[in-house]
């Protein structure tokens, strides 16, 4: 299962088409490589190996000038002249070996350690000219393969524990089911009320896994993109009321107070799907259940405006998160119980489905917590300003 960004764009999918471009790179790479090395060091044996040549050279026929024609003074300015001339030849081929030869060698380097896959490589260049502007590009894409790399690294991270985490959630419940039924079979003396209770666990592990699988299959299709929306203009302060209504009468037989409240001057419409934008208010409201107290739980769901976006609190009197727990909380899978104790009223993808789901309404989501002092989620939504039919 591939890791989803906000962007909307899987990690899987951004990976393979990381992986298309490193290969498309090693290809011109290698195409390109035994080419440019021939005639690259063509050039440079020439001016290494040929400038010493051209020097003794010079220095010969310096000599034979001076011993032909002696000290006059059609020699001295002859020789005054070939001093000078190898003095500037000495300067530019010094300049062009700094400014051309090295800088194009250490670019061969540096293609050579690309080419072996090595992206952590640079190369020093301060010189201000095509050539130093090519190798500031190299250096962009190394970094850009660099990172490639590390997102890729991140992302086998990511699957492995993704399926270590899956495993573990679905080998609990299931060893339990296997024990109590086979206790059932082996145990032809258990009592009604024990045969009754192995077949609660029983059930209620059943429905555990039901629910894991429930939400696994939500998020892999909200993972791959192909969750499917149906989105229209709704009066979001309508649609939450009824919505709370709804939960009132359904919690109020736990016991369980909800209160609602729109502080919203004038009616505003969002552009939502209903069906899956309940499943992340209930996401929200579920979780909040499983980690109240057992008894005086309440919750208070506020709408107001805040900026150009459309604000849902939804506070709780709950015993709060630790501040080192609450940036994780939307992790798939992740429990604030850190030995992972089984809850089976929650399958630890909740959150992370409900995170994916505002993202899908181009909406936001933030927690605020403190330990003893209850958790506040904050849904924010974009207003809707188009046009069209409205609800």
């Amino acid at each position: 299962m591939d890791c989803y960004n906000s962007s909307g764009q899987s990690d899987g999918d951004k990976c393979a088409e990381f992986q298309n471009r490193l290969k498309q790179l090693h290809t011109r790479i290698h195409r390109h490589h035994l080419e440019f090395h021939r005639e690259f060091r063509h050039y440079h044996r020439y001016f290494r190996y040929v400038r010493p040549f051209v020097l003794i050279f010079n220095l010969v026929i310096l000599y034979l000038l001076f011993r032909w024609v002696g000290i006059k003074a059609v020699g001295i300015c002859f020789a005054v002249l070939i001093v000078i001339k190898e003095i500037f030849q000495f300067i530019f081929l010094l300049r062009l070996e700094k400014r051309i030869i090295v800088p194009i060698e250490e670019l061969r380097q540096g293609v050579n350690e690309i080419a072996k896959g090595n992206y952590d490589v640079r190369v020093e260049c301060g010189i201000p000219n095509d050539l130093g502007l090519l190798i500031t590009s190299f250096n962009e894409m190394a970094a850009e393969l660099l990172q490639g790399e590390k997102v890729q690294a991140e992302y086998e991270d990511n699957r492995k524990n993704l399926i270590a985490n899956i495993s573990h959630d679905l080998k609990t419940p299931i060893t339990a089911i296997q024990g109590h039924i086979e206790a059932l079979l082996d145990g032809p003396d258990v009592t009604a009320e024990k045969r009754e209770k192995y077949l609660r666990v029983i059930q209620h592990n059943t429905a555990y896994l039901n629910r894991l699988i429930d939400d696994l299959f939500l998020f892999s299709k909200l993972d791959m993109d192909k969750l499917e929306f149906h989105y229209e203009p709704v009066r979001i302060g309508n649609y939450l009321a009824d919505l709370m209504e709804e939960y009132q009468l359904e919690l109020e037989g736990q016991g369980i107070w909800i209160q609602y409240s729109n502080l919203l001057e004038v009616e505003i419409f969002v552009n939502l799907d209903g069906k899956r934008f309940y499943q992340a208010i209930n996401n929200i409201i579920r979780n909040a259940i499983g980690h109240g107290p057992d008894q005086g739980l309440s919750l208070q769901v506020k709408l107001y405006r805040q900026a150009d976006a459309v604000a849902i609190d939804i506070r709780d009197n709950g015993p709060g998160i630790p501040p080192d727990k609450l940036p994780y909380i939307f992790n798939r899978f992740y429990r604030i119980d850190s030995e992972r104790t089984k809850n089976l009223e929650s399958t630890g993808l909740g959150l992370a489905i409900t995170r994916e789901l505002v993202q899908a309404h181009g909406g936001e989501i933030s927690v605020s917590s403190r330990e003893g002092d209850g958790t506040c989620f904050t849904v924010l939504l974009p207003e809707y300003t188009g046009s069209g039919e409205v609800e």
